[in-house]
């Protein structure tokens, strides 16, 4: 055996296999955040999918008055009425879902960064490659995810189906995915990919430029150095940017994977997505767009930003 050759045998393995390592541990560590945010996430699906006018109009009843009004009665609703554990209905599909998607992610930027785009001449990686690079990476990564993104939706409105004396729709998160494809085939697994990805799309852009724009400004402005003090008001005023961009995206994901299906998989309430926008609009008006707003934020500043691909990122796995 060559000398080479005995020499990559004593690397670590993060060096022997950088991308692969890198993709097993942003798995792990959104599996951490998923778990201690994902309360939020059912919170939030809940208000979206609360009041839908289009399901009023089929005669599904949620033109009445809605049992929930904001986030902390929503919360404390589920509590009360389906048990504590029901705030992580839906978890495991949310884990599958986070380990493709920031996973997938990750891979991506870092394939875009180091062939496709490459560094400037000065060896700087310039703000507009991190954006265009990470609306990329992550319309990438939200479509292979698209079918756990289905299956964790479904399930998190199944406690609210069992209370309105609906039959529930699966056994369980295999089950699920067993169900959708016999109904819908490939196609059905990703239905609503095209508001998911345009979200993944918008929460990225809006997330990268805040953050180095906030971030350039405070530590060239202010007193303020680049320390943890100047990344939480970064990050805090990027996850707002990025949920004003995404939430409206995101309701009419959650509606449309949502909505009631024959047995061919089409949906009984929204033909498209822009239809899903223009039932929204018109039966409930502009601000239905962004319900679920708050805790979609609340999640987004405590579970999202560890995979950020900043220029801190791009720095750490050069």
């Amino acid at each position: 055996m060559s000398a080479p050759e005995d020499e990559e045998r004593l690397l670590p393995l993060t060096q022997r296999w950088p991308r692969a390592s890198k993709f097993l541990l942003s798995g792990c560590a959104a599996t951490v955040a998923e778990l201690a945010t994902f309360p939020l996430d059912l919170t939030k699906t809940r208000l979206q999918i609360q009041g839908e006018a289009a399901l009023a109009r089929l005669g599904g009843g949620a033109g009445e008055a809605a049992p929930y009004r904001g986030m902390v009665r929503t919360a404390l609703g589920i509590i009360q009425e389906e048990g504590f554990l029901k705030l992580w209905q839906g978890v495991t599909p949310a884990i599958y879902r986070h380990i493709v998607y920031s996973g997938g992610r990750m891979v991506t930027y870092e394939h875009l960064r180091e062939v496709v785009f490459g560094k400037g001449e000065d060896k700087h990686y310039p703000l507009w490659k991190s954006v265009i690079g990470g609306m990329m990476a992550g319309v990438v990564g939200q479509f292979l995810a698209n079918p756990t993104d289905l299956v964790k939706v479904q399930m998190q409105m199944e406690g609210k189906r069992k209370l309105e004396g609906k039959p529930l729709r699966f056994r369980g998160v295999h089950h699920a995915f067993a169900k959708i494809f016999a109904e819908g085939g490939i196609r059905g697994l990703w239905a609503g990919w095209v508001p998911n990805i345009q979200r993944a799309a918008l929460v990225n852009m809006g997330d990268l430029t805040t953050y180095d724009t906030v971030k350039h400004y405070l530590v060239l402005n202010t007193p303020l150095e680049d320390n943890i003090m100047t990344h939480g008001l970064s990050s805090l005023c990027s996850g707002l940017v990025a949920s004003i961009l995404g939430t409206p995206a995101d309701v009419i994901k959650s509606r449309i994977m949502n909505q009631p299906r024959d047995k061919q998989g089409r949906g009984l309430l929204y033909k498209s997505s822009t239809d899903c926008l223009i039932q929204a609009v018109q039966g409930e008006g502009f601000m239905s767009l962004y319900k679920g707003f708050l805790p979609s934020w609340l999640r987004m500043q405590s579970g999202w930003n560890h995979t950020r691909p900043t220029r801190e990122t791009q720095h750490c796995i050069s």
